[in-house]
């Protein structure tokens, strides 16, 4: 039996999503980097292509990272797995309530998200995490698709880093919603609100802050279990 329509309609955009071939110097990445592999997923088929939103059909919390990790959700095929950064996000999201288990290791794993989705800015892995402007420009049609699914229910976005929070503000433009002015700037913790929305900022998980202590783990607990109390979010 077909599932309810906007759970269609999400797995149709994500079937669309992972043939997109538009930006050709993260097409040839991505696959050179899953033809070549880490040695230490030598044995795994790598994922090699585009990666779709993840987690709650009816999401009240959207999560927001950059792109995907060129031997985690390349790897894996789902967003902030298999990965340092996922991690400690999924750590965290368990520890506040948001996540079945604490670690996230492939896509069969039985993980689930309570009330979440996740999704990417930048749909494909790119070199050194880094995607162009004119990449990033490409991938924002997803992202305006997307949220045009799950606007709805939405009420808490988490931009995690500040080129997620450029595009959550972009995004929200395009669909009409004006920010405050002058431009509201990133910052761990910071808070806007955007029509019916409320965006969160949280210093990405990167190894480059986690390990220096610039992100530690109740700061991100801080920012998501902010997110549960703003989204009403309780877990089963």
């Amino acid at each position: 039996m077909p599932g309810p329509p906007r759970d269609r309609d999400l797995v149709e955009l994500g079937e669309r999503i992972v043939e997109c071939r538009a930006c050709p110097r993260l097409v040839q990445w991505r696959e050179d980097v899953a033809r070549d592999k880490r040695r230490a997923f030598a044995h795994e088929t790598y994922w090699g292509r585009p990666i779709p939103g993840w987690g709650s059909a009816q999401p009240r919390i959207l999560i927001l990272g950059l792109a995907p990790a060129a031997h985690g959700g390349n790897r894996t095929g789902r967003v902030f797995t298999g990965d340092r950064s996922g991690d400690w996000l999924f750590a965290s999201l368990h520890r506040v309530g948001l996540a079945k288990l604490p670690t996230s290791t492939h896509a069969d794993d039985g993980q689930e998200l309570y009330g979440t989705r996740m999704v990417a800015a930048v749909r494909c892995a790119p070199p050194q995490n880094k995607p162009t402007t004119a990449e990033r420009d490409t991938c924002a049609y997803w992202l305006d698709e997307e949220l045009a699914l799950v606007e709805d229910s939405v009420r808490v976005v988490v931009a995690l880093g500040a080129f997620a929070w450029d595009a959550v503000l972009a995004a929200y433009g395009r669909a009409g919603v004006t920010a405050p002015r002058p431009k509201p700037r990133f910052g761990h913790g910071s808070e806007v609100v955007l029509g019916r929305v409320r965006l969160l900022g949280s210093y990405h998980p990167s190894q480059q802050n986690t390990f220096t202590g610039r992100l530690t783990a109740p700061m991100l607990d801080a920012v998501l279990g902010r997110a549960a109390e703003l989204g009403a979010v309780a877990s089963p």
